[in-house]
């Protein structure tokens, strides 16, 4: 059965203890940013209007579905396409739309995503922001409806914090993967790879590995004022439960910024591995576990420090060699 995420009540609004932030499991911050003018006015009935004060005119993406999906943003039923449209619009008109459908009985799905507050929204931070310390984050808004994201993971760290409504989060732990019945990598509603599992629905026939991805999540029902830490790779699912709800979201990765994302070496690699013999496949598998997994001092104290390259720590200069190299190879 699933159980609460930690929880940690009142936390400072100014400051978030780095231990949280370096966390390998979920952390639910109630309170975090119950300050933020934003909070107020959505608790009062004024969230549309405090957003439309800052708003600059910039083009949003938005989602857009019928009220047949139930606010599930998803696949359509033979998963060659989606079950909404997506659109760029003023978010002036979203918000329009989400006033006129406040009280439709069952509303139609809309949903704007991942959008950036300095750009949509500028202003905005100067008076609803936290201090992620030396932390370069990338703040993202979400506005809509009654709406349901299938669970997804994110390379970076994440702490979501909820300004307006409520919402349910549920986590499960990366190494329940295999579990999630996850739909096509490359083909997706919004970049990232998601669980083809209807969690309002679930269906145990067809997914009855489910049941034990349940056994280990975090469940935890936010309301406005209140955040959660999600670390890297976690997989989530986010039900908003009012009719207007708001979320302001921090992303950062802990890697320098000369990294790649690990995603890229995955595809690569089933490109390149996947259809290789058993033999080969564990073979490969010994190289990664060596140079990769469990790579340390040792795996390179046999060079002399100066003709280790890439087997030393790799730096921005070294990095940038080695995508070059890599991009030479792979446009042959």
């Amino acid at each position: 059965m699933a159980h609460a995420a930690s929880t940690m009540h009142e936390i400072s609004a100014t400051a978030i203890d780095d231990a949280v932030l370096a966390s390998s499991e979920p952390v639910v911050l109630r309170g975090l940013v119950r300050h933020w003018p934003m909070v107020a006015a959505a608790l009062d009935g004024r969230g549309d209007a405090y957003l439309r004060g800052f708003y600059g005119g910039a083009t949003v993406g938005a989602m857009l579905g019928a009220p047949a999906i139930d606010g599930r943003f998803f696949y359509n039923d033979d998963l060659t396409g989606f079950n909404y449209q997506a659109v760029k619009v003023r978010l002036d008109t979203v918000l329009d739309e989400l006033q006129r459908q406040e009280h439709a009985q069952p509303p139609p799905g809309i949903y704007v995503g991942s959008t950036t507050v300095d750009t949509c929204l500028p202003g905005f931070r100067e008076h609803n922001d936290i201090d992620l310390g030396a932390r370069d984050a990338l703040a993202s808004i979400w506005i809509g409806n009654r709406t349901r994201i299938a669970a997804h993971y994110d390379v970076p760290d994440n702490v979501a914090c909820v300004a307006a409504g409520r919402r349910r989060f549920t986590l499960f732990p990366p190494e329940q993967l295999k579990n999630l019945y996850v739909g096509p990598l490359d083909f997706t509603p919004a970049g990232q790879a998601i669980s083809l599992v209807d969690l309002k629905h679930p269906d145990f026939t067809r997914f009855p590995r489910f049941d034990e991805a349940l056994a280990h999540a975090r469940v935890a029902e936010l309301g406005p004022g209140d955040a959660i830490f999600i670390p890297s790779m976690w997989w989530h699912h986010i039900e908003a439960l009012d009719a207007f709800n708001v979320l302001v979201n921090y992303w950062w990765r802990d890697q320098p910024d000369y990294t790649d994302t690990p995603t890229n070496a995955l595809l690569l690699a089933m490109m390149t591995m996947r259809e290789l013999a058993p033999a080969q496949r564990a073979a490969w598998q010994e190289q990664f576990r060596h140079y990769v997994f469990e790579a340390g001092d040792a795996t390179a104290a046999h060079i002399p420090p100066a003709a280790r390259r890439i087997l030393a720590p790799l730096d921005d200069d070294a990095t940038r060699v080695l995508r070059a190299q890599l991009l030479k190879k792979l446009n042959r």
